[in-house]
């Protein structure tokens, strides 16, 4: 007869089993920045034609992300609007040794309600921002907030702009507040800009007025499911870069 301890040995085999055969069926988990909503989610469904399980998206300020990786998310996948955040995540030794990649690059772009009247194409920097609100992810943690802080820094007009500056949670949120127009202003990526119709781009900041732009991926030690590699993989792919140039990413 099969004593207790047997039994319980074989009810714990068969539970790690289970979830072993969940996680082989399920798609990976991405933990991805919020900037990449609908090139992700293209990304996604690309991988699901091609028979594999349809990838779980799950989109957030970098900053946030990587707190809860470090909360011990059981994620698959990060995807950084920058490196810093993903810096931090290797140092705590939660990425999975040299799966570390950059997977795009953006530009930032000043960006207006669509129903308001145009801005001058050529009027100064400071003059376009003279007045009224501005919206920003935060920038004192996430990343779209920080390049933003950095090119107007640099381009001679935070200091001006800074008390009239609208926070939001991360890159969607500030765009959110142009949209509705809570803010005359905002600074977001381009992409964002490309991918709102309640938007208008009405400057594009210069590239050298901010850190570089990028976007790293890498796959986490606490990965469970049997496509996060693949994915990874068919992410930093020709076929998987050129869906994120269709929205208007370009190469890191």
């Amino acid at each position: 007869m099969m004593n207790r301890r047997s039994l319980l040995i074989g009810f714990g085999a068969a539970a790690l089993g289970g979830r072993q055969a969940l996680a082989a069926q399920r798609g990976p988990l991405v933990l991805a920045a919020a900037s990449l909503q609908e090139s992700m989610n293209a990304a996604a469904d690309a991988w699901a034609r091609l028979g594999h399980a349809r990838p779980v998206l799950s989109f957030a300020a970098s900053s946030a992300l990587a707190r809860q990786i470090a909360a011990g998310a059981a994620a698959d996948l990060f995807v950084s609007a920058d490196e810093p955040w993903m810096d931090d995540v290797e140092r705590r030794g939660m990425i999975v040794a040299g799966s570390r990649a950059n997977l795009v690059g953006n530009r930032l772009v000043v960006v207006q309600p669509a129903s308001a009247p145009a801005a001058a194409a050529k009027l100064p920097l400071g003059r376009l921002l003279a007045n009224g609100r501005v919206a920003l992810a935060d920038p004192a943690s996430v990343p779209a907030g920080r390049y933003a802080q950095a090119s107007l820094t640099r381009l001679g007009v935070w200091q001006s702009v800074a008390p009239r500056v609208v926070r939001g949670e991360n890159v969607r949120a500030a765009l959110a507040l142009v949209e509705r127009g809570a803010a005359e202003w905002g600074v977001v990526y381009a992409t964002d800009a490309r991918a709102s119709r309640l938007v208008r781009a009405v400057r594009l900041l210069p590239a050298n007025s901010h850190p570089p732009i990028r976007y790293p991926l890498a796959r986490l030690r606490a990965a469970t499911s049997s496509d996060a590699e693949g994915f990874r993989r068919f992410l930093l792919s020709g076929a998987g870069k050129a869906i994120f140039a269709r929205f208007g990413f370009m190469a890191p």
